[in-house]
């Protein structure tokens, strides 16, 4: 309740804001006199008497001015024109409590799906004991224009009723996710053939759903893909995926037991379309694995390896002789990464605009140097590297485009070396949390050299 009674205060202060002092003087409705505070004037300014013609002609009423106008706050509150200017100024998570503090704001925010941009809604499904509960909340869902939806710890009963309680979905809904559900087979391929403009599935935590499954279910309309944490997905899944969705643009995989025979269904016919590939915890992806993904994926311009621990230096050097386009790489949590390997990075991958390294300990500040070349980079994450001290920031320093970037948990770095950050004038976001360096001195530091940046503690 705090973070709604926090939203609410916030819509009295701007309201308090936007009609202070209005009521000074005689002239214009209140109605009018907020949307000048809002958005300018409603109508041009009027001319002193004495050059009027005679008699004077009244301009043309805009049809918005209502010709009711509220002369009382608590009728300001309550006014359409009012408000619809008001919620401009929350975010859509905001407006989630707005929408709870009366029926007229609830029915202004659902009439307008501008205000739900961004949001998915996640549908919580044992919470849901009525029929009547969930036909309400889906028609909510149809009133606000939502694309996108979440259904967690859903059972093939819930499917049956989705498609039963909300036959809009089936035109109106091009985003799924199932998580943490017993979802089988059978109740998967009655949620894709319902939901005929869907283009964008994710499956996580759903231990019912086979690869039998992914084979009768999925559809060439899909575009992007997430497979995490099903602990029936392994080699035969990515056959799958790689053989029914030759469209697919984004896949993404978090499989323990998938190995590097999984990457060699992928295929040249996936090659102009496959941009995004996001392997995540893959501890039986080796370099063998990697021979299958340059050869078959050239073309990827976003290529994560977040804990496949068995990846080395070679397989990295695969990548940045083969992977030319690639603008974003994440080697995070893979340990057998050393310096060797960046020095491959910063040679040949030369469009690379973010480059993440958490947690790979054998880098050391001769890498970074390496990196420091790289005047392509934008966005450059170093959290709990171990080994990188002040002189590797010192490098740093001259990387004149760098926006983004993260030390965090780098204990090796002190206070001098991370003040000479302030060279980094184009920085926007500066990440320094679990720094035993960094003091409260040296922040109000940065915060003053570096306005426009970011810095978090």
């Amino acid at each position: 309740m705090s973070g709604a009674q926090g939203v609410v205060e916030r819509a009295s202060a701007q309201l308090s804001k936007r009609i202070n002092g209005l009521r000074r003087g005689k002239s214009g409705g209140v109605v009018e006199r907020v949307t000048t505070a809002l958005c300018g004037s409603v109508l041009p300014p009027e001319k002193p008497a004495r050059f009027r013609p005679k008699p004077p002609v009244p301009p043309p009423r805009r049809t918005a001015v209502l010709t009711h106008r509220p002369s009382k706050v608590d009728e300001l509150l309550v006014d359409e024109y009012f408000l619809a200017f008001l919620f401009k100024y929350f975010t859509p998570g905001e407006r989630r409590f707005l929408a709870q503090v009366c029926t007229k704001w609830r029915d202004v925010l659902y009439r307008g799906p501008r205000y739900w941009s961004g949001i998915l809604p996640v549908v919580h499904c044992r919470e849901l004991k009525t029929q009547q509960e969930r036909v309400k909340l889906y028609s909510s869902f149809v009133r606000r224009g939502f694309h996108s939806l979440a259904l967690l710890s859903a059972t093939d009963e819930d499917v049956v009723d989705l498609v039963d309680s909300y036959p809009l979905s089936a035109k109106q809904l091009n985003s799924l996710s199932l998580r943490c559900s017993s979802v089988t087979d059978r109740g998967l391929e009655t949620l894709i053939d319902h939901l005929q403009a869907l283009y964008e599935l994710e499956l996580a935590g759903c231990n019912e759903i086979t690869e039998a499954g992914l084979w009768s279910c999925l559809t060439p309309r899909i575009v992007s893909l997430t497979l995490s944490d099903c602990i029936n997905v392994a080699d035969e899944a990515i056959g799958a995926v790689a053989q029914l969705l030759p469209s697919l643009y984004e896949f993404s995989l978090q499989a323990y037991h998938v190995t590097d025979a999984a990457l060699g269904f992928f295929s040249p016919k996936q090659s102009s379309s496959l941009n995004v590939l996001r392997l995540h915890s893959c501890w039986e992806i080796t370099n063998h694995g990697i021979v299958n993904i340059v050869h078959s994926l050239p073309n990827l311009t976003v290529l994560s390896l977040s804990g496949c621990s068995k990846v080395t230096d070679e397989g990295v050097e695969l990548i940045a002789e083969n992977l030319q386009k690639l603008r974003c790489l994440d080697l995070s949590w893979c340990s057998r990464i050393t310096d060797a390997a960046l020095e491959y990075i910063a040679c040949d991958l030369n469009t690379l605009e973010e480059l993440t390294l958490d947690r790979c300990v054998h880098i050391t500040d001769i890498g970074i140097g390496y990196v420091s070349t790289m005047l392509s980079l934008t966005a450059l994450f170093l959290r709990w590297c171990s080994q990188v001290r002040d002189f590797g920031v010192h490098h740093l320093c001259g990387m004149q485009n760098l926006q983004v970037l993260s030390l965090a948990g780098c204990p090796l770095l002190s206070s001098s070396g991370l003040s000479s950050l302030i060279q980094l004038r184009h920085l926007r976001e500066l990440e320094l949390t679990n720094c035993p360096g960094a003091s409260r001195e040296l922040f109000d530091y940065l915060r003053e050299h570096l306005p426009r940046c970011l810095v978090v503690e």
